[in-house]
């Protein structure tokens, strides 16, 4: 029985792994920033954190959004039908351009809410200059991402891959060089964090462009738009798939962007604990989300084949891997915590050792719940990943919202701030909430599969 899940591995994992690869990339960017701001301080590392969690609730939408052009590229892969491939990627490129820019204003208007956070007016003061360059570099991103999910929903998922790591490459060396103003370069502190940031994204936009353009499968693809030409139609389309998908990925990260601010109701040094927790966990989760868009471009393939009972089988192998990965995660969590969050810090710094030291007392708290929650993040994703290749996105965003909003926030916001469990408390909310969401999903997901097999 096994050896029906067993034998769709290593195509699942040659589909996804360039994925995990380029998210964790991403991921890659975030430890390697949060190290070199960790050597300034303490409150130049919960500003990093407090400014970005303005930027990650906006781009959950643009990515969450952009996620909607994969299952359409993929269907018409399947059904050998090249325009409807190429009208799916032009105008999902409007649509992401129009959403970007639309994001990046709404930050601007968000930031006096900074101050009326309860947070420390010394993180508030530095996290408002690095928030305005971070969030125009969402406009770069979110068109990048209209490319991604296109590529990927071809099958092709090396491309995106390959522009992530050049993108690392440019923002880890500006990065050095501009927030200590190493080899005579201005010395810029966090903003040169992110100064590097919006360079990178800049490049990654038009290094994937050149991929694409330069290989003949795809340039018939990404040549020749007429944007004049725009289809009521298929913008409908994209919307009614894109933005329920947004909503889905804005509630879970809205709700871990909660965990940072009620964090730091708590104080700098929970805040900054808290960051440490959230990268490593978000390393770990980015081998579900390449997992989960294995999922949905392999799901996607056998709707346009009307295939249901083998769509059915080959996504159960997929959840079935994630599983597998996700615990022997858990275990490597179990085993480092008291280990991860010295990598964080300067342990040396006499000057901050107690505040250094109670970072990583907190920190290795987290990731004991953490270790658990790898196992119900991972399968809410790739479970939410195979209902969007069969285009179900509406019941699972309200089943998203009622997981996250409705069971795990009020548990995190009660257990965190009224009770001594304080910062473990926040997190045993996201555990809860995550798991009633991998939950939910995969009740809906049978019941699709099952209804689709049988009809």
């Amino acid at each position: 029985m096994f050896q029906n899940y067993t034998k769709e591995f290593a195509y699942n994992l040659k589909l996804s792994y360039p994925v995990i690869l380029g998210m964790l990339g991403h991921t890659f960017v975030a430890f390697a920033d949060n190290i070199m701001v960790g050597q300034l301080g303490t409150a130049e590392l919960a500003a990093v954190s407090l400014g970005n969690s303005f930027v990650f609730i906006a781009m959950s939408l643009g990515i969450g959004f952009s996620t909607a052009i994969t299952p359409l590229v993929a269907e018409a892969d399947g059904a050998k039908d090249q325009l409807a491939g190429k009208s799916a990627l032009k105008h999902g490129l409007v649509l992401c351009t129009i959403l970007g820019l639309s994001l990046f204003g709404l930050i601007l208007l968000a930031k006096p809410l900074m101050h009326h956070m309860q947070q420390p007016p010394e993180v508030v003061e530095l996290a408002l200059p690095y928030l305005d360059l971070v969030a125009f570099s969402l406009v770069p991103l979110i068109i990048f991402q209209a490319f991604k999910q296109f590529s990927e929903g071809l099958s092709e998922t090396k491309y995106p891959m390959y522009a992530t790591i050049l993108a690392n490459v440019v923002n880890i060396t500006l990065n050095y060089l501009l927030i200590f103003g190493s080899f005579g370069f201005p010395k810029m502190g966090i903003v040169g964090a992110a100064v590097g940031t919006l360079a990178s994204r800049v490049i990654m936009v038009a290094y994937i462009w050149y991929l694409l353009k330069r290989k003949k499968k795809f340039e018939s693809y990404v040549t020749n738009f007429n944007f004049r030409s725009i289809e009521k139609k298929v913008m409908n389309k994209i919307i009614s798939l894109g933005f329920p998908s947004a909503l889905q990925m804005f509630f879970e990260v809205a709700i871990f962007t909660a965990a940072i601010w009620l964090s730091g109701v708590l104080g700098k040094n929970a805040q900054a604990a808290n960051q440490i927790a959230l990268n490593l966990s978000s390393m770990t989760f980015m081998v579900g989300m390449g997992l989960s868009v294995a999922a949905m471009v392999r799901v996607g393939n056998q709707k346009g084949l009307r295939n249901y009972r083998e769509l059915k089988r080959i996504a159960e192998s997929i959840f079935f891997l994630t599983l597998i990965l996700e615990i022997a995660f858990a275990a490597i969590f179990l085993i480092g915590r008291n280990w991860f969050p010295t990598i964080y810090l300067d342990v040396d710094d006499i000057v901050n050792q107690a505040d250094n030291t109670e970072v990583i007392i907190i920190a290795a708290k987290l990731l004991l719940v953490a270790a658990f929650f790898q196992i119900s993040d991972g399968l809410q994703v790739v479970v939410l990943g195979a209902l969007r290749g069969l285009q179900d996105v509406k019941i699972p965003t309200f089943f998203t919202f009622i997981a996250y909003w409705l069971i795990g926030f009020p548990i995190s916001y009660y257990l965190g701030l009224h009770t001594s469990l304080e910062s473990t408390g926040i997190w045993i909310g996201l555990l809860s909430g995550l798991t009633a969401s991998a939950l939910l999903l995969y009740l809906r997901f049978n019941y699709l599969t099952k209804k689709l097999i049988t009809q």
